[in-house]
């Protein structure tokens, strides 16, 4: 049997007591079909497919990365990492980070996953396409780069906060490089 680790063990504990106490105020009722089951369907159904995520352990490990870069030239950064789906998986905000850098980095990192491109490269196409800006969610500022596997996102980097966008960004290409190693 594989041995979990102390985090997965505090994961399952937590889920554990929650069903418990679910039951406990409530009818809890799960009407699932045998794993056997649903993974033979699974298998036959060609209107799903599979997508590749960072883990929170490595999307971690390249928003620390981020911060460690900002940090080596003293710039007060905040740092976020987005799924493919724009979802923030983690955010850091560095010591002294200004308030407005946390948002606009989880803006750049969503911004960077929605176009596969470094948001530096995006905020050119403004001159040919202004409204994008309009997209809300969006910042069209350097300082955000994708994170690809095999030609797709699969997530996003952001950071903000240095005193431009050009730095940011170079801290964020470093927490993509990160995941290379």
């Amino acid at each position: 049997m594989k041995k979990l680790s102390k985090r997965t063990r505090v994961l399952a504990a937590g889920v554990t007591l929650a069903a418990l106490g679910a039951g406990a105020f409530g009818a809890v009722s799960a009407n699932a079909a045998p794993a056997a089951a649903v993974a033979k369907a699974d298998a036959k159904n060609k209107n799903t497919m599979r997508t590749t995520h960072l883990t929170v352990e490595a999307a971690t490990e390249a928003a620390e990365a981020a911060l460690k870069a900002a940090e080596k030239e003293n710039q007060r950064v905040s740092v976020a990492v987005v799924d493919r789906n724009g979802n923030t998986v983690v955010t850091l905000r560095g010591d002294g980070a200004g308030p407005q850098s946390y948002d606009a980095a989880q803006k750049k990192a969503f911004t960077a996953v929605s176009w596969n491109a470094p948001t530096s490269e995006l905020a050119k196409r403004l001159a040919n396409a202004p409204t994008l800006k309009d997209i809300p969610g969006t910042l069209f500022l350097a300082g955000g780069a994708p994170v690809a596997a095999k030609g797709a996102p699969i997530a996003g980097i952001g950071v903000a906060g240095a005193p431009s966008g050009d730095l940011d960004e170079k801290f964020a290409r470093a927490g993509v490089a990160s995941l290379a190693k």
